[in-house]
């Protein structure tokens, strides 16, 4: 219907979908060289970029092996993973990267390699509130892993592939424990209802052991919502630099607002309410 709003989702299938059929055109063979690509690209109407950048993202792909056997389905990867080629200059992004991980994901740095950053949680009564605060429904998912490494590495002038690193060993540890504990207790019920000989009581017990060796299951299976929050929290800084909103400016050195104060502001960000207009 005219004026209808096409879906995002629906768009992006529309507009690869377009353009599969327009390059279906041109006689491609067994591939194309860069150059030729490029050629492609503008003829089918793709800033040339926007082709560039996927052309070094599809040059730079890792595939990333998912953890088999009982334990990884039980209890999830120890790191997740988000890599992108965004367009900058590596000692530009590094700045403006650190300061984003400081100041909006409240992470400081732990240690500084050649080739690499990795950051840490805050810690501190500050950190906790406004963690606690989350205003804005900001979560500060990244907090949660033991430790975010970021990787710079520049492919040529102008771009950069960008690779982000969270180890979550320490979330997997505790639903392990969890898991553990409601094992060794439902091992202990059966184990009991199996000497106990009063008929009555030894069914109970074996549907108890049952009951929690289920629930130590679900608690180690928490990794699945665990990790979803994080690793879209990684492609959400990605997404940021790849915008250009992340930007040098935001590690400027000057003045920095003291601890008290910014926990003032999450306060009030988080109990401001919009006032209502008086009546004329």
């Amino acid at each position: 219907m005219p004026g209808e709003l096409v879906s995002r989702e629906a768009l992006e299938r529309i507009i690869q979908r377009a353009a599969e059929l327009q390059a279906a055109e041109h006689d491609i063979g067994e591939g194309l060289t860069k150059d030729e690509l490029l050629a492609l690209g503008q003829d089918v109407g793709i800033p040339e970029r926007y082709l560039h950048q996927a052309l070094l993202e599809e040059q730079t792909r890792a595939v990333v092996e998912q953890g088999r056997g009982a334990l990884a389905w039980l209890a999830g990867p120890a790191r997740l993973s988000a890599a992108r080629v965004a367009p900058g200059e590596r000692a530009a992004i590094l700045k403006a990267l650190g300061a984003w991980m400081e100041d909006e994901e409240l992470l400081q740095v732990k240690r500084r390699h050649a080739d690499r950053t990795s950051w840490e949680p805050k810690v501190g009564a500050f950190a906790s509130i406004q963690r606690a605060l989350g205003t804005k429904g900001k979560t500060y998912a990244l907090a949660r892993a033991a430790e975010v490494a970021g990787q710079v590495t520049q492919l040529e002038p102008g771009f950069c592939h960008v690779q982000l690193v969270a180890n979550v060993a320490n979330l997997r540890k505790v639903r392990l424990s969890g898991a553990g504990a409601h094992a060794a207790l439902a091992a202990a019920a059966v184990a009991l209802g199996a000497t106990v000989p009063i008929a009555l009581i030894s069914p109970i017990l074996f549907v108890t052991g049952a009951v929690l060796g289920s629930a130590g299951i679900l608690v180690a299976r928490r990794h699945r919502p665990q990790n979803e929050r994080i690793q879209v929290a990684l492609e959400q800084v990605l997404d940021r630099l790849e915008r250009g909103e992340i930007r040098p400016e935001h590690a400027l050195p000057g003045p920095r607002p003291s601890p008290l104060v910014r926990i003032a502001e999450e306060l009030r960000k988080a109990f401001d309410t919009p006032r209502a207009r008086p009546r004329g």
